[in-house]
């Protein structure tokens, strides 16, 4: 997908696993290629990446939850994830 918008649904790829690693003691991203450690922020927005939720429905959760929630700082997080190939787009 090359345009993201308030309207897309993104869900983990096949094969992606976000697990939270007790000897870490964060959580990580387990995929093929290897292992991220996404930040707090990214792993907020992670686990909401369930191939249901439209990036609108996303920041609105987010939102319940946290102050100051910006779509557009949703949309970067998942562009980046996008870009690893570690989400797509339903």
């Amino acid at each position: 997908m090359d345009t993201i918008t308030a309207a897309s649904v993104p869900k983990l790829r096949v094969g992606v696993r976000l697990t939270f690693d007790r000897v870490r003691g964060a959580h990580v991203l387990l995929f093929p290629e290897g292992v991220l450690v996404p930040n707090s922020t990214a792993t907020a927005v992670l686990e909401l990446c369930d191939g249901t939720a439209p990036v609108s429905g996303i920041v609105t959760a987010l939102s319940s939850r946290y102050q100051g929630v910006q779509e557009s700082d949703v949309l970067a997080v998942l562009a980046r994830f996008g870009q690893r190939r570690v989400i797509e787009w339903t």
